[in-house]
């Protein structure tokens, strides 16, 4: 009884010395949350109206197609990973899966400066995409799915772990409000900030980190980080020294294995090396910290999480629900509406 009264002493003392809202884990005893304990990642299901096998008797052809798509592209031009990875987080996070961001057209969410740097060649490899897939089922499967799936090859292709994805998404009949494509984190965002606007979708710290373990693939332009440039660090200065002939330059985001889906992104982070304020300030706040510091150790739990946190965004939907069309004609126009002649990458947008 006496032991136990201690003990209940101890608790209430340490509760009332260090809140736990206020106080820093240590680093000696907190490696994971509760839920990631042992390694396990807790389980994620699909949004209302996604399955795993939505598309196994309508289009059973499905992932071979896609597969074999993405491998062949990714064989000429292994960018078009990134291209693909950052067109799926741009569609997702304004308003949810639904292809709102590949409409072309007056109002389009290409046109806002989030947006300009997409890859027009990773935009057309979705739509290329699609006509294999419509050729081999009919117009049953949705732009969303396609991207979705797609992104999902790229990772694996690129060195990453294949997930299962969730399908049945359907294509927006119009473009995310221009608020919600702003609500896109920026590269010269800090970890506060970045923490308020992913709980903002429902994703916590811990898919935070891992789906900005995204830039372990990928280059971004030296105006995007240029806000560093005053930073006194031979890393930085480096930056800047390769930038200084032309701000539009492309610059890899994952220093040491550019073209590899790894943990490198999060190893560089560590030793200070990481390109976007967004990416090195993840080390700055002990929110994120520990667990930088966790994929930095441990791969499997990386690409684990990576695949969780993928299935998470992948699940976001806006206030309407899923609730769409499956675009027949192509990806980049609703239905009914003259398909663009322009497609080529001056026409989709202006990035490298």
């Amino acid at each position: 009884m006496a032991s136990s009264r201690t003990a209940a002493m101890l608790v209430l003392m340490a509760a009332v010395l260090c809140p736990a809202a206020l106080c820093k884990p240590s680093a000696a005893f907190i490696s994971m949350p509760t839920d990631h304990v042992g390694g396990r990642i807790p389980p994620v299901s699909p949004a209302e109206g996604l399955a795993f096998n939505f598309h196994s008797d309508s289009c059973p052809q499905l992932q071979d197609v896609v597969r074999s798509a993405v491998q062949t592209a990714l064989q000429s031009e292994i960018a078009l990973a990134a291209g693909l990875l950052r067109i799926f987080f741009h569609d997702c996070f304004p308003q949810g899966c639904d292809a709102s961001v590949l409409l072309t057209g007056d109002g389009s969410e290409l046109q806002l400066p989030p947006n300009l740097t997409l890859q027009p060649r990773a935009l057309q490899l979705i739509e290329s995409i699609r006509a294999q897939v419509h050729a081999a089922c009919g117009p049953v499967v949705s732009c969303a799915d396609i991207t979705a799936l797609a992104t999902r090859d790229a990772v694996a292709f690129s060195g990453g772990q294949g997930y299962d994805v969730p399908l049945g998404r359907l294509d927006s009949l119009a473009p995310a409000p221009s608020s919600a494509v702003f609500d896109l984190p920026q590269a010269s965002s800090n970890a506060t900030t970045l923490i308020d606007v992913f709980q903002t979708r429902n994703l916590d710290n811990v898919d935070l980190v891992a789906l900005s373990g995204g830039h372990t693939i990928g280059k971004g332009h030296c105006s995007s980080f240029s806000n560093r440039f005053s930073e006194d660090s031979a890393f930085v200065r480096s930056l800047a020294s390769n930038c200084s002939s032309d701000f539009n330059r492309l610059q890899d985001l994952d220093v040491t294995t550019p073209d590899v889906f790894d943990i490198k992104y999060f190893t560089n982070l560590q030793q200070g090396k990481g390109v976007f304020t967004s990416d090195q300030k993840l080390t700055a706040d002990w929110r994120t910290e520990w667990v930088v510091n966790g994929f930095a150790g441990n791969h499997w739990w990386f690409f684990g999480q990576f695949a969780a946190s993928m299935t998470k965004l992948g699940n976001l939907q806006g206030p309407q629900g899923n609730v769409g069309e499956i675009r027949r004609n192509s990806c980049f126009v609703r239905n009914g509406q003259s398909i663009l002649t322009t497609t080529s990458d001056e026409g989709l947008a202006a990035s490298a």
